[in-house]
C-alpha cells in the first residue's frame, strides 16, 4: 500500500524563545528541538522513517513561522524516490513566513533512482520582512554506484508566490538535455540555493549578497559550473551542476554560512546531525 504523510510544524516566540509545535499523519516524524545557538533559534530534524518514495507514496510537509521567530530545519538522510511501475510519488512542501521571521529550509538531497516518477514541489509565501535561506539538491541516479539514471522522470516547482516561478521536467531520455552542451552537459546534480524575501531587497544588500556568493564561487573547484544571480529584487539564486552530490553540496554550504554572517550576522552554525 503507498504510504500517505503529512506534518505540519509551526514556531512561534515566546518570552525570547522560538519553540516548536508540530502534528503529523503517516511515517513523518520531526526530533526533539535543539537549540545549539541559543534560545532565539530553534533547530529541527524531519525525519522519514520509510527512507523513500514509491509509485503513489505522497508526502506533505507545512511550516508556519511566526512574527520574530527563527528556525532551522534539515534531515538525516537524503530523500529517494525509487523505481515506479508508473505512478507518480510526490513531495510537497509549503512554507509560510509572517513578517520579520526567519527559517532556513536545509533538507539533504533527492535522490532519483533509475525508473522513478517524481514530482517535487516546494513552494513559499513570505510577508514583508521575512527572510528565508534555502536549497533544492537533486541527483539523478546513483554514478558513484554505476547505477544511472537510465528509465524515469522527475518533475520540479519551486515558487515564491508573487516574486518568481521555476518549473523542470527531466526525462532520462532526454539526451539532449541531459548531456548537451547546453543542458546539463553530462552532469548528475543540479542543486539550487536561494535567499529570498517578503520585501524587495535593498541595492546594497542584494550586491552584498551577490557579491558573498560569488568570492566563495570564485574560489571553488565547481566555479566553471556554478553562478549566482538575482531574477527579481526579492530573490537571489546560486546555480550548481556537479558531477556528484557532495561538491555540490560543499560549495552550497560554504555560500550559506558567507550569507548568514553577511546578511544575518550570525555565526555559520551547522546542524549537529550533518557532522555524524
Amino acid at each position: 500500500m503507498p504510504w500517505h504523510a503529512q506534518l505540519s510544524l509551526a514556531y512561534a516566540l515566546e518570552g525570547g524563545r522560538t519553540v516548536a509545535r508540530h502534528t503529523h499523519q503517516g511515517p513523518l516524524r520531526v526530533l526533539q528541538s535543539l537549540y545549539p545557538e541559543g534560545d532565539a533559534i530553534c533547530h529541527n530534524v524531519l525525519v522519514h522513517p520509510p527512507g523513500g518514495l514509491v509509485g503513489g507514496d505522497t508526502l506533505d510537509v507545512r511550516v508556519a513561522v511566526q512574527s520574530g521567530a527563527q528556525a532551522l530545519i534539515t534531515t538525516p538522510g537524503a530523500t529517494r524516490f525509487y523505481r515506479s511501475e508508473g505512478t507518480l510519488a510526490l513531495q510537497t512542501t509549503h512554507l509560510h513566513l509572517e513578517p520579520d521571521a526567519r527559517l532556513e529550509w536545509l533538507p539533504l538531497e533527492a535522490i532519483c533512482y533509475s525508473g522513478c516518477q517524481a514530482e517535487n514541489r516546494l513552494t513559499l509565501a513570505l510577508e514583508p520582512g521575512a527572510e528565508l535561506m534555502g536549497w533544492d539538491v537533486t541527483a539523478l541516479g546513483l554514478p558513484g554506484a554505476n547505477q544511472p539514471f537510465a528509465q524515469g522522470r522527475l518533475q520540479q516547482h519551486l515558487e515564491l508566490q508573487g516574486a518568481w516561478l521555476e518549473r523542470g521536467r527531466i526525462a532520462a531520455d532526454d539526451t539532449r538535455l541531459l548531456d548537451g552542451p547546453v543542458g546539463l552537459d553530462g552532469q548528475r546534480c543540479l542543486a539550487s540555493l536561494f535567499f529570498a524575501c517578503g520585501s524587495a531587497l535593498g541595492r546594497e544588500r542584494r550586491q552584498q549578497a551577490l557579491d558573498a556568493a560569488r568570492t566563495v564561487l570564485d574560489a571553488h573547484p565547481l566555479a566553471a559550473t556554478a553562478g549566482a544571480t538575482s531574477p527579481n529584487a526579492q530573490v537571489v539564486v546560486v546555480r550548481v551542476l556537479a558531477p556528484l552530490v557532495e561538491p555540490a553540496m560543499d560549495l552550497l554550504r560554504a555560500i550559506r554560512a558567507a550569507w548568514r554572517q553577511t546578511l544575518w550576522a550570525q555565526s555559520a552554525s551547522s546542524p549537529r546531525i550533518w557532522s555524524m
